[in-house]
């Protein structure tokens, strides 16, 4: 099902297993791409989740969305616009009240699920708005400190917990800047897992069977 009735539009995969209130799984795919992308995992995901995959605001050319541009030409060493990353930030966190406003889910049990950008973009919404999360599942992406909210790390992340995985030969995100994740979230004292696949920009299938799991026990 698409649907354009909320602020971003998405696609919807009603869970197989009828519950009053479904855990919500939301996705966000990364940049250049669009909804169809990740929504190709829904099929395979626990039948009690309610998946809704989003598609970015940024329109690119001649296809795919971003949210936010990326800058490959840059001199300053400020590629990513973080401007309009804070603004993906902040639709997403809206996004998410609206979802749980329209669609029979448990507000108590929401997951992000980012490739990418989208990673990006979920670490950023779970760590500026915990309340609104339970899980992050953080694929091929890293922690840009420059779009959380400010004195994010005085928030509640009591009840957080991340999956994060990134590919050692990824050309795109190099693994180094995945690799400081896990201190950073442990700091903060925050549930974690990191785990590393032999491929470059993209999800293995021993990946995907280890995310699965993860999320299985933590829904």
């Amino acid at each position: 099902m698409n649907t354009t009735s909320l602020s971003l539009y998405h696609k919807v995969r009603e869970p197989k297993v009828k519950l009053d209130k479904a855990p919500l799984l939301i996705m966000f795919h990364g940049y250049g791409s669009d909804e169809n992308d990740l929504f190709s995992f829904a099929g395979e995901l626990p039948d009690e989740l309610f998946v809704i995959s989003v598609k970015a605001p940024y329109p690119m050319q001649p296809f795919g969305n971003a949210w936010y541009a990326i800058h490959w030409d840059n001199t300053d060493g400020k590629f990513s616009d973080d401007d309009q990353a804070i603004e993906s930030r902040d639709k997403i966190a809206d996004f998410i009240d609206e979802a749980i406003e329209n669609y029979p889910v448990d507000p108590a049990n929401v997951t992000l699920f980012g490739f990418s950008q989208g990673t990006i973009l979920s670490y950023a919404v779970a760590l500026s708005y915990p309340e609104k999360v339970k899980n992050v599942v953080a694929l091929s992406g890293y922690v840009n400190k420059g779009i959380l909210k400010e004195n994010y790390e005085k928030n509640d992340f009591s009840h957080l917990s991340f999956y994060c995985s990134h590919g050692s030969a990824d050309q795109v995100i190099p693994v180094e800047w995945a690799r400081q994740t896990k201190p950073f979230l442990d700091s903060l004292n925050i549930e974690n897992t990191y785990s590393e696949f032999p491929v470059g920009h993209g999800v293995a299938p021993q990946n995907f069977f280890e995310l699965k799991d993860w999320l299985v026990k933590h829904l």
